[in-house]
């Protein structure tokens, strides 16, 4: 049985994540930090490939991740997957049940993590009664349709090397928000994950990120990624003219 995370222990596990406003928000007394304590359950432990909830699935609760990362996929008709979306440590995970009732895809670990299980009934309750938690958990849900709505727009660009530039200014500032580097970063996911993400092949993933690296705007080794020419990144995200590099670094250099 799953046992209330104490109060201190919550205040420092969540410090970089999402929800901090709805765990400690500015004016809540310690009465209803309290309550908001009660609600939050222990952590889970996840290991990679396993599923935080599948298909059809009732929504019973949502999940930070405190530590690891996960990818949302549904099916293909022809039994492809297909990748809806990534969320980073401190993200809420599970609010494509909050239509209907029942997850319309699976969360997937992409390694061992740990998440934190909020029953949604519960969190929903407390937080009509006490507004500042209400538009804290307001404020997160629309992070979460600006993310779903980013990537249609990436699917939407017919240039691969805009998506792959729109792909790594995006996250680059999901980790910014998170108290992690912008520029500096580990790839959670596998370039199989990007690709099926950006609606793209794998070699042209692959060609696209070495393109870049190649111009001297990114800088990669393996999953680690660093953002060298942030301006040119985020021209290239949205939908500048093709630079050609050497005028490019001219320009820089003068």
């Amino acid at each position: 049985m799953n046992s209330p995370l104490d109060l201190a222990h919550l205040r420092r596990s969540c410090s970089q994540c999402s929800l901090q406003q709805l765990c400690l928000p500015a004016g809540i007394s310690g009465p209803e930090l309290d309550r908001l304590d009660d609600i939050v359950r222990r952590r889970r432990t996840i290991a990679r490939g396993e599923r935080l909830f599948r298909i059809g699935d009732s929504l019973a609760s949502v999940y930070v991740a405190r530590d690891g990362a996960f990818k949302t996929v549904t099916l293909s008709e022809e039994g492809d997957e297909q990748v809806l979306g990534f969320h980073l440590p401190g993200e809420l995970i599970g609010l494509d049940a909050l239509g209907g009732g029942s997850h319309r895809c699976e969360a997937v670990a992409l390694g061992d993590a740990n998440v934190c299980e909020v029953p949604f009934d519960q969190l929903t309750e407390v937080a009509a009664q006490l507004p500042g938690l209400q538009h804290q958990l307001l404020r997160v849900i629309g992070h979460s349709l600006n993310r779903d709505h980013d990537h249609m727009g990436m699917l939407v660009r017919r240039q691969a090397n805009e998506r792959i530039a729109l792909f790594l200014h995006g996250l680059g500032e999901r980790f910014r928000q998170i108290g992690q580097s912008a520029t500096h970063f580990k790839l959670p996911m596998s370039r199989e994950d990007v690709a099926r993400y950006l609606g793209l092949a794998l070699e042209t993933v692959s060609r696209g990120f070495t393109r870049l690296q190649e111009d001297g705007v990114i800088d990669v080794h393996g999953r680690r990624v660093e953002i060298v020419d942030l301006a040119e990144l985020t021209r290239l995200a949205h939908g500048g003219e093709e630079e050609n590099p050497r005028a490019r670094r001219t320009r820089s250099a003068g």
